[in-house]
Formats: structure tokens, sequence, C-alpha cells
């Protein structure tokens, strides 16, 4: 039997074109990067670079994005055999300004639909995903047939074991009437069957109908979660276990470049120390210092940190902080 998965992510894939100069419109920008994009996919990413087995079910258009997502998918070390392609709808590609240190919008171009979104119950390999240690679904998932259907089948066969991450991942212009969906009650739905909820405030209050930290972590912890994580920019991260261990940890700071991709090193960092068994004040460290370190390079799945990096910025982080208390005292 072969090795079974440290980690196996399900959703969304595409080119993310960033531009190469920094604090202008994209009307006004000449040149841009190309890089393999989509949280789930950087999600896998990041937890390969920190030495885990990882792969993504996802779909991409049959044209050279397709092609180079593959391509880019091995290069970075995850396993791509469940990456098919879709002959009807092109690759999607997303756009983003960059407006250091806060201000990143995004712009997508998935119409008339996307192909991760064709992704079928049918063509699942429940076995592998039942027997993942990890198993990482997005809310992008539930909003379109039939990809609605094949993430709620797989997170049934997960029947919630291992550790099943809901990342909330909530993109309204993904969702609409003609999807013919209530994302609040495909949201419960999901929760139901999942072990962890990670979620930034935004993404909480579609899902929980709360939107303060501490009142929006019970309502997932309710909801049927395990562990709720709740990510809140520059006032840092709140984990509340079911257990009642309650966590707060402030951000790490840096020089922003770009902030789209330090969710997804957070992602890879929080399933490789929970893979670990860390403590969750330990794996919240660390998944912050991951997402850190992303936010202060361009790109996302190429910037996804090696653990010599984190634990070097975590010991920086450390020494600053004991310099500061000297001071302190000092003084």
């Amino acid at each position: 039997m072969p090795e079974r998965y440290d980690v196996i992510t399900m959703g969304r894939i595409g080119v993310d074109l960033y531009p190469l100069q920094s604090g202008l419109p994209l009307s006004r920008v000449d040149t841009f990067g190309k890089f393999l994009g989509g949280s789930p996919s950087n999600v896998a990413v990041a937890a390969a670079r920190l030495g885990r087995r990882t792969a993504v079910v996802t779909r991409t258009g049959q044209d050279p994005f397709g092609t180079y997502l593959r391509e880019q998918l091995r290069e970075f070390g995850v396993d791509d055999r469940w990456v098919s392609p879709v002959d009807a709808y092109p690759t999607p590609v997303t756009f983003c300004e960059l407006f250091p240190p806060d201000d990143f919008p995004l712009y997508f171009y998935r119409q008339p639909k996307a192909p991760d979104l064709e992704i079928r119950a049918s063509e699942l390999d429940l076995d592998a995903i039942r027997a993942a240690r990890v198993f990482w679904m997005t809310g992008t998932g539930l909003c379109a047939e039939p990809s609605r259907s094949a993430t709620l089948a797989a997170l049934s066969a997960r029947d919630r074991s291992g550790v099943t991450v809901f990342d909330l991942d909530w993109r309204p212009m993904f969702w609409g009437p003609a999807r013919g969906a209530d994302p609040a009650a495909l949201y419960r739905r999901a929760l139901a069957l999942a072990t962890v909820a990670v979620g930034n405030l935004d993404e909480c209050e579609i899902a929980t109908g709360e939107r303060d930290p501490c009142a929006t972590a019970r309502a997932l912890l309710d909801a049927g979660a395990e562990l709720a994580v709740v990510k809140q920019g520059p006032e840092g991260v709140l984990a509340v276990h079911r257990d009642g261990t309650t966590v707060r940890v402030p951000p790490l700071p840096v020089d922003v470049v770009n902030g789209l991709g330090a969710g997804d090193a957070f992602g890879g960092a929080l399933c490789h120390g929970l893979l670990a068994g860390w403590p969750i004040e330990r794996v919240m460290r660390y998944a912050n210092a991951a997402g850190a370190l992303v936010a202060s390079r361009l790109a996302c799945s190429s910037a996804m940190p090696f653990p010599s990096e984190i634990e070097a910025a975590l010991g920086e982080h450390e020494e600053r902080a004991r310099r500061k208390r000297e001071r302190k005292a000092g003084a």
C-alpha cells in the first residue's frame, strides 16, 4: 500500500499575474510576474516546503496555462495526479494591484466558469482523501456544482477523521443568484463535517453571523469544529480549542510587499504544526511567522518559506522582544 499523504487540498487553482511595479494601478503597470496561484494549491505548496507529502485535487483548462500549473506543482513537490484538464473552460487568471502595506485589490478572470468548479464526486479518490492525515477544503468549492457536491462528498468520506480543515475562503464575487445557493447554509453543512475552521473576520461572519472574534470562535466550535482559528490582521490571530485552550498571538512585524499569500503560508504552516503535534500556541506562532515572511515578498507560491527561514524569523523576533524588555526594565 502506498504511503498516505500528509496533506491533500482541494479546490481553486489559477495563474497569478502580479505587477513588478508597486504603487501603480493596473492601467499603468507595464510588467508582470507569472506565478502559480489559488489558495488550496498554495497551501499544498507551503506544506510541501515544510517537508510534508502533499497533493491537490483540482482542474485546469486544456491550455498552456494549465500545463504551466501542473509543471509548477511538480516543481514545488506537490503531487498533481488529481489535477485534470477541462476542455470547455480556460485556466483562470488573477491580477492584483500592489499598494503596501494593506491594499491589494484582486481581479479574478474565472468566466464563463473556472475549471476547478468542475471537480466531480464520481472522479474523487475517496480512499486517498479518507486516508490523508490532513484534508483541506475551501468555501469557494461550495459556490457551484458539481464542485459543491464533490466537496461535500469528500468531507463525508472523511467522517471527521484526522485533521479536516475548512478554510472559510469567502469570495463574494464567486457567488450570486445564478449559483442557486445559500452560502451560510452550505458553510454550516461543511462546518459540521470539519474539525478545524480557519478564516478572517469577514469570512467568519458569513459562516456564523458573528463578528466579534471570541463570539465567532465560539460559534465555529458550536457548529462542529474542534479548533477555531480567527485571523484578525494587525490584531494577530485568535485560536480556541474545544478543550478550552485559548491562544492569542500578535502578528510578526514585517515590511509588507504583497499581503495576498500570507494566509496560504499560514495554512501550510498550520497543517505542519498540527501534524507535528505541537501545542496550539507554538503552531500559531509558527504559522504567523510563515505568513509574515510571504507578506514581505512579491509572490505567493514561490515565496513559501522553508523551515530554516521560519525558525530564523521567530528567533529574530524573540531577540527583538528580549531587547525591548531589557530596555523597558532599565528605564
